[in-house]
């Protein structure tokens, strides 16, 4: 089923339900605004994100606009959109900006697709990489539960696509944990990747109430040790929020429980509340913790581990085996 067939939008506010252009009902923001939440804390100091734009930034929008994609630096606000995008980069979001889940932490608009494919995506995806010359891509994606394979096949198939399109591109696929389907899994290892990564998000005793209930600790766990198993040559990644309210203890377990799974990367980042619906923020860590917990994983053993206050889970993905924090930590 094509995506061109649109209907008007109308203005709502964040946490409303309301009808999108492809007439999805759907929840703004993915948290219903009675979902409680909190006032946000004030930023400290070094918390703040340069604002970049230009030629390459407004040639980027424009790519990503009119192939008709979604990027998960738009859906879910992320605050390094205009540095990745004035350089040439776009994390793209397969299958839609709608959610079948809602996550505590996450902006992305909640509903059901009921089904619902772009048949176009995998060409236009293809297309869009050419065009922005990129020699390495992320493609993400919503999770669809409303599909029998979680959307397995059809991520498979834009990964083949941007491949044959772009020989020399590097692939990582940031995945859904399509609900512990082990051969959902191997379709997408399978598809051409160089990198899998599915994003554990938190520590084990964060894991609910912060991500919806049919994700899980342990089910990321599994699907990425057997991402590993099934293709050891495809690296393997995943990401954890900071600031939730986890403890330093519960940071080292979640570390070694990765480390058991044969994680390769792992990536630290601050959590930013995105509405007052949305799950509060406990804490800010600071830059000088982020280099701790950076070097508790390298001391375990990890290829790396990308931690820093803005860094998310794409962050200058390109540039993770250069083994310098993505050029965070001064030398």
């Amino acid at each position: 089923m094509s995506g061109s067939s649109r209907i008007p939008v109308v203005d709502v506010s964040s946490g409303e339900k309301y009808v999108n252009d492809r007439g999805m009902s759907v929840i703004k923001d993915g948290i219903k605004a009675s979902a409680g939440g909190g006032p946000r804390l004030p930023k400290p100091k070094w918390l703040r994100a340069r604002i970049h734009g230009g030629e390459t930034y407004e040639q980027v929008k424009s790519i990503v606009h009119e192939h008709r994609l979604a990027t998960v630096c738009e859906e879910a606000k992320c605050p390094n959109m205009s540095e990745c995008w004035s350089a040439g980069t776009a994390t793209i979001m397969l299958m839609g900006d709608v959610c079948t889940r809602a996550c505590r932490f996450c902006a992305v608009n909640t509903g059901n697709p009921r089904g619902w494919l772009d048949s176009e995506e995998p060409d236009n995806t293809a297309r869009s990489v050419q065009l922005m010359g990129l020699k390495y891509v992320v493609l993400t994606s919503v999770n669809r539960d409303d599909l029998p394979d979680g959307g397995a096949g059809h991520y498979a198939a834009c990964v083949r696509r941007v491949k044959e399109v772009n020989a020399a591109t590097a692939v990582e696929a940031l995945t859904p944990d399509f609900l512990g389907s082990l051969a959902d899994v191997e379709t997408v290892v399978d598809s051409g990747v160089e990198v899998f990564a599915q994003n554990v998000e938190t520590v084990r005793r964060l894991t609910h109430p912060v991500r919806d209930p049919r994700a899980g600790y342990e089910q990321t766990l599994e699907v990425l040790a057997h991402a590993k198993k099934h293709r050891p040559d495809v690296l393997t990644k995943t990401s954890l929020m900071l600031g939730l309210g986890e403890t330093d203890e519960e940071i080292r377990e979640a570390l070694e429980d990765l480390r058991r799974a044969k994680v390769d990367i792992v990536t630290f980042g601050q959590y930013l509340q995105p509405t007052a619906h949305h799950y509060p923020i406990e804490r800010y860590v600071t830059p000088e913790e982020f280099e701790t917990y950076r070097e508790w994983g390298l001391e375990m053993g990890f290829l790396e581990v990308v931690s820093g206050v803005l860094v998310r889970s794409s962050y200058r993905a390109e540039q993770v085996l250069e083994k310098n924090n993505v050029g965070l930590t001064p030398a």
